[in-house]
């Protein structure tokens, strides 16, 4: 009787995982299918239909690499219209995850959207919806988003950002025509390149994406506007014929300032000298320069910017050794306070 027990209990027991497909194999991941391909594997549209979801597969001899591929497989089917400008969106993604967005919402309900859905790396909505293990050696994923869900999801984030952009440009005209106000055009272009990049989606989607949806080029223009009418006043201590002075005023007049040498409420202090360096056992003679910089807002007497470089080179002549010298200055000028000015120009302020 017992015997006649046990083998039905097998028997059950057998059916029931042959029947489920889940692998009770210990060489396979837990939640990886075994058994019979299921119809994704062939025909993702056969389980998942077009009109309800996008979806797509991605195999790999890992999961992992098989669930990253699937995920690919989808970001590829929007293509470039999802794409945003890569310093506007690292501002962007720097600025929700340091806090400094927070101060610029209206509602915690609209911060949490913010906080979340920016940070996220995948597309959003999107998930793996199963794994299948061939049993010999390649691992299949497919990946799924449900269009309204994604879609509502992407309107979210663009009514949050929308709202980001409203408070940023509500400015008095002296707030507006200042570094602050260059900083929040700046910020709301990165916000708005992101919600040309949302409103994308939606639509491929096939959903409709909010009103009010504009260009992050129409920011950047009126930033430069606003640039134009903001003079900075450079003083150099020591410059062979205005050679610093030149290269860091191109700094300024590439983001639309006019750069000059009177009195300004932004001014850039530069000290700099140039001296040589004795090295008894070689023959040639050496040069160092050092710079030390601070932009500076002097209506607040703030150091909104320090830049610092030394560096030395050497030539059979003193005068070509210090020719290099200041060089060598000029190409870090152009080069790194450039991306440091560019960079805090980008910085969203907490208000």
């Amino acid at each position: 009787m017992k015997s006649s027990f046990f083998l039905c209990l097998f028997s059950a027991l057998f059916l029931f995982f042959s029947c489920t497909g889940v692998t009770r194999n210990p060489g396979v991941e837990a939640g990886v299918r075994a058994g019979r391909a299921p119809a994704w594997v062939t025909s993702v549209d056969s389980v998942f239909s077009r009109s309800r979801y996008v979806a797509a597969t991605g195999f790999a001899p890992n999961r992992a690499m098989a669930e990253k591929n699937a995920l690919a497989a989808i970001a590829s089917f929007f293509g470039q219209s999802i794409q945003v400008n890569t310093s506007a969106a690292a501002a962007y993604r720097q600025a929700v995850v340091n806090g400094t967005v927070e101060s610029w919402i209206d509602t915690a309900q609209m911060n949490n959207v913010v906080k979340t859905q920016s940070s996220q790396d995948n597309l959003l909505g999107a998930e793996i919806k199963e794994v299948w293990f061939d049993s010999r050696d390649t691992y299949y994923a497919v990946a799924v988003m449900e269009k309204a869900r994604s879609a509502a999801l992407y309107n979210e984030l663009i009514l949050a950002n929308l709202n980001i952009i409203k408070n940023l440009l509500a400015m008095t005209p002296n707030e507006k025509y200042s570094l602050e106000g260059v900083i929040r055009y700046r910020f709301a272009a990165a916000a708005a390149d992101v919600n040309i990049s949302c409103a994308n989606m939606v639509r491929l989607l096939d959903f409709s994406a909010p009103d009010g949806i504009v260009s992050g080029d129409e920011y950047r223009l009126e930033a430069r506007n606003i640039a134009k009418t903001i003079p900075v006043g450079i003083t150099v201590t020591y410059d062979r014929q205005g050679r610093l002075f030149g290269a860091f005023a191109k700094c300024f007049t590439d983001l639309g300032f006019d750069a000059n040498t009177g009195n300004s409420r932004y001014v850039l202090n530069v000290n700099s000298s140039v001296s040589p360096v004795d090295l008894p056992d070689n023959p040639n003679y050496f040069s160092r320069i050092e710079i030390a910089a601070n932009l500076t807002d002097t209506s607040a007497g703030l150091v909104l910017l320090p830049y610092n470089f030394n560096a030395r080179e050497g030539h059979v002549t003193r005068a070509e050794a210090e020719n290099r010298a200041i060089t060598a200055a000029q190409r870090d000028i152009n080069e790194n306070f450039a991306d440091a000015l560019s960079d805090y120009l980008s910085r969203l302020m907490p208000r």
